[in-house]
């Protein structure tokens, strides 16, 4: 069954271009993964610091190897320092 995920990331306003670097890495790399169908990043209109990933997994196990990929692990250690709370994280499924 398809994975769709939405997460919603508000940086620190001091670190938001680091923070982008970062995010567009992940988008790169990403969308080479063989289980990943759509994976779309998103930055606010009137909040530059809100960036929301849209995202089309194949299935659950190709979003957990996405999930323990490199690039989102070195993610994982910026979220404390730069980024205003956790990540919100939404998976859903087409009715």
């Amino acid at each position: 069954m398809k994975i769709y995920l939405t997460a919603i990331i508000k940086t620190k306003e001091e670190y938001r271009n680091q923070v982008l670097i970062i995010l567009q890495n992940m988008v790169k790399e990403t969308r080479k993964e063989e289980a990943c169908e759509s994976y779309v990043l998103h930055q606010g209109i009137e909040d530059k610091n809100q960036f929301i990933f849209y995202e089309i997994w194949k299935n659950e196990k190709g979003l957990a190897i996405h999930n323990q990929q490199p690039y989102i692990q070195s993610f994982r250690t910026i979220v404390d320092k730069k980024l205003q709370e956790k990540p919100q994280i939404y998976l859903t499924h087409i009715l």
